[in-house]
C-alpha cells in the first residue's frame, strides 16, 4: 500500500504525458493544414466571376506604394506572373488538401499594394459592400491579425498561431479604411481670391554706417560658428537619431527616431549659407520612412507636426522648391508621405484629432475619439502645417482638416458661458464630442437581436416607462437639432459619417467592425465599443473640478497660431483675426502685470489663473515668469501692426523687455524655466519695496514673530533654570569637597598608626607587607646553573640575600625580603596627606552636572529670507525659483528678434547678444551645447575675453543635463542670426514662422 502512495505521482504524470501525446497525434497535420490557409494558391477558373458580385464599395487611391520588402503585418504581393507564383510555391511544402476549410478572400486593399484590408471595409454614404456570397479558395497570408474563428457558414475553423515565417520583424503602418470620412461636398476648401492688403510689419530700416554693420557681422559670425558646431557634433555622434546627447556624445530618439534634428534644422542651414550641409541632409531625408518607428508606439502628433511637417515644408519654401535648378521636390514629397500618415488621427466622429496615435495595424484599424483632456496647444497648433501643405499641394483635404478645429474654437469662444475667462481657453480640452453626463439617445438599431425581438412583441413601443426623460430623437436629429452645427453641416449630414447610436446598416451587409477581433474593450451589438454611443457635444473644459488658464505651457503656441494663420492665408479668413481680438483683449483683462524690481523697470508678464467654479469670481493667480510665456511678446507685436493695434505693440514690446530682464538679473545671465516673482497693485504705480518682497518670499513671516517670541520666553525659563541647577551643583560639590578632605585626613591618621607599629627591618626600612606570597613552583636545584654561592633558590641575583635577617618563619622571609624595596617605590608610603587626598579624588567619581538643552533659536522673518535668497541666489524682485533649468529654449530671443524687425532699434541687438553670450558660455560642451539644470548658480572661476575684460562665471560642467533639442538649431540659434542678419533676410512682410520657427511663404 505504501509503495502504490508513493508511485502515484509517477503514474499521474505518466497519465498526463500519454494524453498530451495522443492530442499531438490527433493534430500532427495542423502545421499544414495551416500552410493551406496562407500559401499563395493559382485562382479558380471561376475567379472571374467576382465581378458579378454585388461589390460597390471603393477604398480610396494609395498615396505611394510601401517598399517591397516585406513585413510583419502586410501580407505579400499578389504574384504577377506563372513563373513567379510557381517560383513562390515552390519554396513552401506541398499542403494536404483540406476540402472542410474555406475562408472569404480578403479584398486586396488599394491603399496600401500588396496589404489587405479588412474583410468588409468602412461603407461610405449611400453604399453597401455585401460579403455574404464572396469565397474563395485562394489562401492568402493575413495581415497581422487574428485567424477568425468560424467560416462565413458558421463552420469551425481550427484555429492556431500562424506559423508561415516571416521575411521581416517589423511591422509597419497601413494606411486605414476611414470610419467616419467627410464626405467630398463637405470638405472645406481653402479660401480663394486676391490676398488682402496687410499693414506692414518690418521697421523701414535706412542705410547702415560701416561701424554698425562690421560690429554685427562680427556678432552674427559667431552665431553661425556655434550652430557649425552644433551641427557637426549631431553628424558625428548622433546622425539619423533624434538628437544628440552633447556630454556623453551619444544620441537618443524621443520623436519616433525620424532623424528629428536633420530634419528640424534643414531651413536653418539653408538660411545660413551651409548649402554642403543642407544638400547632405535632404539626401538622408529621402531614406526617412514614416510607416515604422522602433522608438515609440504612439506618434505624437503636435511635436510631429510642428517639427517634421514644418521641417518639410519651411525648408521647401527657403529653398525655392522645384523652382531651383537643384531642385528640392523630395522635401514636399517627403511632408506629404508624413501627412497621408497623420491624416488618419482625424477619422474620429467630430473629426477632432487623436493627439497620440497610436500607428500599429493592431490598433489603426479600431474606431477612435479624440481625448476628454486634450492640451490646448497640441490641439490648436497644426492649422498652419496643414493649411501650407494644401495651399502647395492643392490638395483641400489638409485644410478640411484643420479648419474643423478652428470652428470648433471659434463656436467654443463665443459660447455663452463657454468658459470661464470669456475669449481665451483652458489648459485642457475635451475634444471628444461625447457628452457622458447626458441621458444618451437610444435606437432600435443599436438593439441585439433578442432584444429587438422584444421591442417588436410588445403592444406599444411608443409607449415609454415611467419616470422615462427622452433624450434626443432621430426625428430631432433630422429636423437639424444638433449641437455640433460646425460649418453649417447638420447633424443629419454628420450622421451619414458618424457611428451608432444613429448608424443604420442594410441586414444583408455585414457590418464593417465585425469579421475581425479588434483589441479593446467589449463591444455592443453593433460591433463597436461598449461604452461609445453618447449624446454628441462641441468642446468644452476638459478634466474635472479648476480649470487653468495662461498663455504658458500646453495653451501658448494655439493663441500664436491666430495672427499668423491670418497672414498665412492673405487675410482671407476674418475669423482668425476675430479670434486674436479676443484673446488680446483677455490676456489684457485677466492675465497681464507688471512686476515689482529694482529699479522700477517697466516691464509686463502674464500669470496663471485658476477658476474652480467655470466663472471669473473666484480666480486664484500664479504670478508666474515662464521661459514658454515669452512667445507673448513677438505674438502681441505681430498682431498689433498687422491689425493696426498701437496699444498691442507696446504691450508686446513690455512683454519682451520683460523676459530680457529677466536674463540680465539671474547669476548666469539666463532666466529660468520657472519662477515666481512679485507684482505691483497698480501697473503706472510701482516703486519697488523690499519690505513687501521680503514679505512675498516669506509668506509666515508673523507665524515666524510668533515662534520668536515664544523661543525669548523659553529661552529666559532655561536661563533660571540653569542658574539655579548651578548653583545647586556648587553646593553638593562644596560639600562633597569637605567630605573628601576628611576622608583624606583619617586615612592618612590610620596609615600613621600603622606604619608607627609595623616591624624594621636590618636596613631600618620601615617594613610593608606584601600584598600577597609568590609561591615558587619550581624543582628545588641544590645548585641551580648561573647563581652565585650563598644566593637561596628562588631569590634574584640582584637582592642581597643579608639585608633579611631571621625575625620571621623560614618561609615568609624570604619572600617579603624580595618585595621591600619594589613595593617601596611603587607605593611611594612617605608621601604627605595631599598626596592621600590627591589619590582619593581620583578614585573617587566627581559629582556630575546635567544641564537641559539650551533652545535653539528659530529664524527671524529678516534671517529667514536672507538666508533663502543667499543659498538659492534669488534675484531681487523673484520670489522663487521653481524650475532652475535652461533647456536651450527659444522663446525670450524670439520676441528681442521680433522687436528689432518691428522697431528697428540696435538696442534690441544688444539685448540678444548679452544673451547669446550668457547662454554659449552656460552650455557649450566638448562637441555642441547642452541643457543646464541650474541657471542660479556659478562657479568661482572667472575667463577673460580677447580685450582682458571678465566674463560670465561659467557653470560647473556637473549641471550639463545632456540634452539638446531640436529647437536648439531650428529656432534659437535661427533667431539668434535673425537678429544680426540683414533685415530683408527672412522679411516678416513675405515669410510667417510656425511655432518650430520654420518660415512658410505668405502669399502675394
Amino acid at each position: 500500500m505504501l509503495r502504490i502512495r508513493r508511485a502515484r505521482p509517477f503514474l499521474i504524470g505518466a497519465f498526463i504525458i500519454l494524453v498530451l501525446l495522443y492530442h499531438v497525434s490527433q493534430n500532427s497535420d495542423w502545421e499544414l493544414s495551416q500552410s493551406a490557409l496562407y500559401l499563395p494558391k493559382k485562382a479558380p477558373a471561376d475567379s472571374a466571376n467576382k465581378d458579378s458580385l454585388n461589390v460597390e464599395y471603393q477604398p480610396p487611391q494609395p498615396p505611394k506604394p510601401l517598399p517591397t520588402s516585406h513585413v510583419v503585418g502586410i501580407a505579400p504581393q499578389r504574384p504577377t506572373s506563372v513563373a513567379q507564383e510557381k517560383q513562390t510555391t515552390s519554396t513552401q511544402p506541398a499542403p494536404k488538401k483540406e476540402t472542410a476549410i474555406r475562408i472569404p478572400q480578403l479584398k486586396t486593399s488599394n491603399e496600401v499594394p500588396g496589404g489587405f484590408g479588412l474583410p468588409t471595409p468602412a461603407p461610405t454614404v449611400g453604399k453597401a459592400h455585401d460579403h455574404s456570397a464572396e469565397e474563395s479558395h485562394v489562401a492568402v497570408k493575413l495581415p497581422d491579425r487574428p485567424v477568425p474563428e468560424t467560416n462565413d457558414d458558421g463552420s469551425k475553423l481550427h484555429g492556431g498561431k500562424d506559423e508561415a515565417e516571416p521575411t521581416s520583424t517589423k511591422e509597419h503602418w497601413q494606411k486605414p479604411s476611414e470610419w467616419f470620412p467627410v464626405p467630398k461636398e463637405s470638405i472645406i476648401k481653402l479660401p480663394t481670391g486676391k490676398p488682402k492688403p496687410i499693414p506692414t510689419v518690418q521697421f523701414n530700416f535706412g542705410e547702415e554706417s560701416p561701424e554698425a554693420k562690421e560690429k554685427r557681422l562680427a556678432r552674427l559670425n559667431k552665431v553661425r560658428a556655434e550652430a557649425q558646431r552644433a551641427w557637426s557634433g549631431y553628424k558625428k555622434y548622433a546622425w539619423g537619431h533624434d538628437e544628440l546627447t552633447p556630454v556623453t556624445k551619444e544620441s537618443k530618439d524621443p520623436f519616433c527616431g525620424w532623424a528629428a534634428t536633420l530634419v528640424d534644422s534643414l531651413d536653418t542651414l539653408w538660411i545660413m549659407g551651409l548649402k554642403e550641409e543642407f544638400d547632405e541632409a535632404v539626401e538622408y531625408v529621402k531614406e526617412l520612412d514614416f510607416t515604422y518607428s522602433a522608438y515609440r508606439s504612439e506618434i505624437p502628433v503636435f511635436e510631429t507636426t510642428i517639427r517634421y511637417l514644418g521641417g518639410f515644408l519651411g525648408a521647401y519654401d527657403v529653398s525655392g522648391g522645384e523652382k531651383t535648378k537643384t531642385g528640392y521636390k523630395i522635401l514636399l514629397d517627403k511632408a506629404v508621405e508624413l501627412a497621408e500618415v497623420l491624416m488618419s488621427v482625424f477619422d474620429t466622429p467630430n473629426r477632432m484629432p487623436i493627439l497620440y496615435y497610436n500607428w500599429h495595424p493592431a490598433f489603426n484599424g479600431n474606431p477612435k475619439r479624440a481625448s476628454t483632456s486634450a492640451g490646448m496647444a497640441e490641439l490648436g497648433t497644426l492649422s498652419m502645417e496643414f493649411t501650407r501643405l494644401a495651399q502647395l499641394t492643392g490638395e483641400n483635404k489638409y485644410y478640411d482638416a484643420v479648419a474643423r478645429i478652428t470652428d470648433a474654437l471659434e463656436d467654443l469662444q463665443n459660447r455663452e458661458d463657454g468658459t470661464a475667462l470669456p475669449g481665451i481657453f483652458p489648459e485642457h480640452i475635451d475634444a471628444s464630442g461625447c457628452n457622458r453626463t447626458a441621458q444618451a439617445a437610444s435606437s432600435s438599431d443599436n438593439l441585439s437581436d433578442a432584444a429587438r425581438q422584444q421591442v417588436d412583441d410588445a403592444t406599444d413601443v411608443d409607449e415609454e416607462p415611467q419616470g422615462y426623460t427622452a433624450g434626443m430623437t432621430d426625428q430631432d436629429i433630422q429636423n437639424g437639432k444638433d449641437p455640433l452645427n460646425f460649418n453649417g453641416v447638420t447633424k443629419r449630414e454628420l450622421n451619414r459619417r458618424t457611428p451608432p447610436p444613429h448608424y443604420s446598416i442594410p441586414k444583408q451587409q455585414i457590418p464593417p467592425w465585425k469579421g475581425v477581433k479588434n483589441q479593446g474593450p467589449p463591444h455592443n451589438a453593433q460591433g463597436m465599443p461598449a461604452n461609445w454611443d453618447c449624446v454628441p457635444q462641441g468642446l468644452v473644459a476638459g478634466g474635472w473640478g479648476s480649470e487653468s488658464y495662461s498663455m504658458g505651457g500646453s495653451q501658448d503656441s494655439a493663441y500664436e497660431y491666430f495672427p499668423k494663420q491670418y497672414l498665412l492665408l492673405g487675410g482671407l479668413e476674418d475669423k482668425y483675426r476675430t479670434m486674436h481680438e479676443k484673446v488680446s483683449a483677455a490676456v489684457k483683462k485677466y492675465l497681464l502685470f507688471r512686476p515689482m524690481a529694482p529699479g522700477n523697470p517697466d516691464i509686463l508678464f502674464s500669470a496663471k489663473v485658476t477658476s474652480p467654479d467655470h466663472t471669473d469670481q473666484k480666480l486664484s493667480y500664479e504670478w508666474e515668469v515662464t521661459h514658454l510665456t515669452c512667445f507673448l511678446g513677438g505674438m502681441f507685436g505681430l498682431g498689433g501692426k498687422i491689425f493696426g493695434s498701437p496699444e498691442d505693440v507696446e504691450i508686446g514690446r513690455k512683454l519682451a523687455d520683460g523676459c530680457a530682464w529677466a536674463y540680465e538679473v539671474m547669476p548666469s545671465g539666463i532666466m529660468p524655466e520657472y519662477s515666481m516673482v512679485l507684482p505691483c497693485a497698480k501697473a503706472d504705480d510701482c516703486q519697488w519695496n523690499k519690505t513687501a518682497w521680503y514679505n512675498a518670499i516669506d509668506t509666515d513671516a508673523a507665524w515666524r514673530d510668533e515662534q520668536l517670541k515664544q523661543w525669548e520666553v523659553n529661552h529666559a525659563e532655561w536661563v533660571q533654570e540653569v542658574k539655579m541647577l548651578k548653583k545647586e551643583y556648587a553646593e553638593a560639590e562644596a560639600a562633597a569637597k569637605v567630605r573628601s578632605e576628611e576622608e583624606a585626613k583619617r586615612k592618612a591618621a590610620e596609615e600613621e598608626e600603622e606604619k608607627a607599629n609595623r616591624p624594621v627591618l636590618s636596613n631600618n626600612s620601615p617594613y610593608t607587607p606584601a600584598p600577597a606570597a609568590v609561591v615558587n613552583t619550581a624543582p628545588k636545584d641544590p645548585h641551580p646553573q648561573g647563581l652565585n654561592p650563598g644566593v637561596h633558590q628562588g631569590m634574584p641575583q640582584e637582592v642581597d640575600y643579608h639585608l633579611t635577617k631571621r625575625r620571621f618563619p623560614e618561609d615568609d622571609k624570604i619572600e617579603v625580603a624580595t618585595k621591600v624595596n619594589k613595593i617601596e617605590d611603587e607605593l611611594d608610603l612617605n608621601n604627605n596627606i595631599a598626596g592621600h587626598e590627591q589619590q582619593y579624588q581620583q578614585q573617587k567619581p566627581m559629582l556630575e552636572l546635567h544641564l537641559p538643552p539650551e533652545p535653539e533659536k528659530p529664524l527671524s522673518h529678516e534671517e529667514y529670507v536672507q538666508d533663502r535668497i543667499e543659498s538659492l541666489n534669488i534675484p531681487p524682485g523673484f520670489v522663487s525659483l521653481n524650475d532652475k533649468r535652461y533647456i536651450l529654449r527659444p522663446e525670450a530671443i524670439e520676441s528681442v528678434f521680433y522687436y528689432y524687425r518691428i522697431t528697428g532699434s540696435p538696442v534690441w541687438q544688444d539685448k540678444g547678444w548679452r544673451m547669446f553670450e550668457s547662454v554659449i558660455a552656460a552650455t557649450r560642451t566638448d562637441v555642441a551645447h547642452s541643457a543646464i539644470d541650474n541657471v542660479a548658480t556659478t562657479t568661482s572661476s572667472t575667463k577673460k575675453d580677447e580685450d582682458g575684460r571678465e566674463e560670465k562665471q561659467l557653470p560647473k560642467p556637473g549641471h550639463f543635463t545632456d540634452s539638446m533639442e531640436s529647437f536648439w538649431l531650428a529656432e534659437t540659434l535661427k533667431y539668434f542670426y535673425l537678429l544680426f542678419a540683414e533685415p530683408d533676410v527672412v522679411s516678416l512682410d513675405e515669410w510667417v514662422f510656425n511655432t518650430e520657427a520654420h518660415p512658410f511663404r505668405r502669399p502675394s
